[in-house]
């Protein structure tokens, strides 16, 4: 059988260009659903292939599960496995009423009274590590999940309660953690009261550029390899643990984010350099490991490599940077 990995590029790809090295790396190491992914992104491929693979993740409680999210193991629907769910479906231009019905009704089972979703916490048991709910509900998990469905245009009974917690729980930070921050840029990029959101996002960068390197890393925008860097199975020094830094792409991955403002073009431009030298030898980023997340074997690194090296290609594509 020929490798899949040999598949010829298309003549627009240079043999060694980042775009052609990234793709063999997906070939080569990548679960189907991020294999269908880049070709969406990058191959002009269409969409219904990615929601294929994605249907293989989904429970019939409306949630995802089964490693999708790989740092959590195990069978059973979990708030961010049906996160990382919606942002596919998001990137696929799939994230309609219809399909966000089921989730939301997932989402609602267990959500707190405040619409909130709890984070969760790894355990053992003899399926393998999964994850279970940990009280009481948390920006970093509803953040991005409320974002999403209303950047689709979903309407749903739990998401009334879940918007209000996020404005009360963004207009509240006042000593954020890097996994919060992110969390609050994506609800407020998509947030329907777009002066409020304005307003909430001009404070926060106030308090980005004021809380020191565990919010935003001017002098990481030095380093090499890139700070908070995590490549299967090596830690880099700043990835570990609460303190570690951030970059102003972390916060602001697309120039329409309004995280953007809270940069200079100079700080920018510079991140993005950083980030296209975080391409490693075999053609594919490292892993971000954020503090809040629980530590993942190198199985769920190897796994979540392919989902890194989507998002830095799309981040710098998506800043007008060449990728091919």
């Amino acid at each position: 059988m020929a490798d899949i990995a040999a598949a010829p590029l298309t003549p627009a790809s240079p043999p060694h260009g980042a775009l052609a090295r990234a793709e063999r790396f997906v070939w080569r190491t990548a679960r189907v659903l991020e294999q269908r992914l880049f070709a969406h992104h990058f191959r002009e491929g269409a969409a219904a292939p990615v929601e294929t693979a994605l249907e293989a993740y989904r429970n019939d409680d409306g949630g995802y599960g089964h490693a999708l999210e790989p740092g959590l193991r195990g069978p059973a629907s979990l708030p961010e496995h049906t996160a990382r769910a919606l942002r596919v479906l998001d990137a696929v231009g799939r994230c309609d009423a219809r399909r966000a019905e089921d989730v939301c009704r997932y989402l609602t089972s267990v959500s707190t009274a405040e619409g909130a979703l709890p984070a969760v916490r790894p355990v053992g048991n003899g399926r393998g590590t999964a994850g279970v709910p940990d009280a009481p509900g948390s920006l970093s998990a509803t953040g991005p999940v409320v974002g999403l469905l209303h950047r689709n245009g979903v309407w749903h009974a739990w998401l009334f309660r879940a918007t209000h917690f996020c404005w009360q729980a963004v207009e509240s930070l006042e000593r954020p953690r890097p996994y919060e921050v992110e969390a609050a840029v994506l609800f407020l990029d998509n947030a329907p009261d777009r002066a409020r959101a304005e307003a909430a996002a001009r404070r926060l960068g106030r308090l980005v550029r004021g809380e020191g390197p565990a919010v935003f890393d001017p002098d990481g925008l030095d380093t090499d390899p890139p700070a908070c860097a995590l490549d299967a199975g090596t830690r880099h020094p700043a990835a570990a643990g609460p303190g570690a830094p951030r970059l102003p792409h972390d916060y602001a991955p697309t120039p329409d984010s309004l995280a953007r403002a809270w940069f200079t073009d100079a700080e920018m431009a510079r991140s993005l350099d950083v980030l296209a030298a975080g391409m490693r030898e075999d053609g594919g980023w490292p892993v971000r490991h954020p503090a809040h997340t629980p530590e993942r074997t190198p199985l769920a690194l190897l796994e979540a490599r392919p989902m890194a090296t989507i998002d830095a290609l799309r981040t710098l594509a998506a800043y007008g940077r060449p990728i091919t």
